[in-house]
């Protein structure tokens, strides 16, 4: 009997040091140290650091411009004064009026053409003594409402927009917010919005406010907003629902952390990972009381002095939920 015991442990010897070995060399252990969605504690060796390219700053305090989260439509920029349109717009009907007004315009350019030369010639026969200066003056009489016909046709024309074969073309898009009637007060007209892709996790990029035809929404009590994006990469299209941050006059006071340092999880919970000691990790619960272009505002959640973790937060994410990044 304790000859088998005695083989029993010379056999587990080796599988023991095998673990040993692979324990020692892992770049990364966890160690449970709350419950909150399982929260870890993640230590990685200086190596893992190095390699992951891990970041931090230490937490001070900041101020924001207020921002007030809200859904747009992107849309297109509207030609000389009239409505924008959006997905909602019957864009066959569209194309019927725009092909029409083509037409239009071509007539009356061809007939202001043909009142040009006959001016022309009724003004050669006065010289020559060949006319009247009264057939003259008729001529000059037609060639100003040919002109004036011409004009109307290409403000008519201009008034439906681009072409729609070409509304995914556009360098510029606009986005149109709908805003209650009674915050549209609070919005700084005058500051750019931020706006983003819906599930996105940027910050999103900056778009200015463009004067348009006001437009309102009686039965919903809003009124349209409507701010211009920079679509050169065509990354956007139009009737594209997006996620907007429209800036409020106030300003908010906190604590300062970059864009990068946030992370949101698929319950849209907010987390940062906090550096308790060197190359120790732990993610930590923040609530966001703003954001802006460069960082945002922590109203709870971390305390002044902290130190977080801005490049290299994902990929610690990764590292704690066993998801490759």
């Amino acid at each position: 009997m304790h000859r088998v015991s005695f083989l029993c442990i010379l056999l587990l010897l080796p599988a023991c040091g095998e673990k040993a070995k692979t324990t020692a060399s892992a770049p990364a252990k966890t160690e449970v140290i709350a419950h909150e969605a399982e929260l870890l504690k993640l230590t990685l060796t200086p190596q893992a650091v190095q390699r992951l390219g891990i970041a931090t700053v230490k937490v001070g305090e900041g101020r924001a411009a207020t921002m007030r989260e809200t859904s747009g439509e992107i849309v297109v920029p509207n030609g000389a004064g009239g409505v924008p349109t959006g997905s909602l717009s019957n864009l066959a009907q569209i194309g019927t009026a725009q092909a029409a007004a083509d037409g239009e315009v071509a007539r009356t350019r061809a007939q202001a053409r043909l009142a040009h030369i006959a001016f022309d010639r009724a003004t050669q026969l006065v010289a020559e003594e060949a006319g009247s200066v009264r057939a003259r003056d008729e001529a000059a009489a037609a060639l100003a409402t040919a002109q004036a016909q011409a004009n109307v046709a290409i403000e008519q024309r201009r008034l439906l927009g681009p072409s729609v074969s070409t509304l995914g073309l556009q360098s510029s898009l606009w986005v149109r917010v709908s805003v209650s009637g009674t915050d549209v007060a609070d919005v700084a007209r005058s500051s750019s919005a931020l706006v983003r892709a819906l599930g996105a996790t940027d910050a999103g990029i900056s778009a200015r406010p463009v004067q348009a035809p006001p437009s309102a929404n009686a039965a919903a009590g809003t009124v349209d907003l409507y701010y211009a994006i920079d679509n050169r990469r065509h990354d956007w299209r139009v009737g594209q629902r997006v996620a907007v941050q429209l800036p409020i006059g106030r300003m908010q006071q906190g604590l300062a952390v970059p864009a990068s340092a946030i992370l949101r999880d698929i319950y849209g919970g907010e987390w940062v990972y906090a550096q308790t000691e060197p190359n120790h990790y732990v993610r930590q619960r923040v609530e966001i009381a703003s954001t802006g272009a460069d960082g945002a505002i922590i109203s709870r959640g971390l305390e002044p002095g902290m130190r977080i973790v801005t490049t290299g937060a994902m990929e610690l994410f990764g590292t704690e939920f066993g998801v490759a990044h």
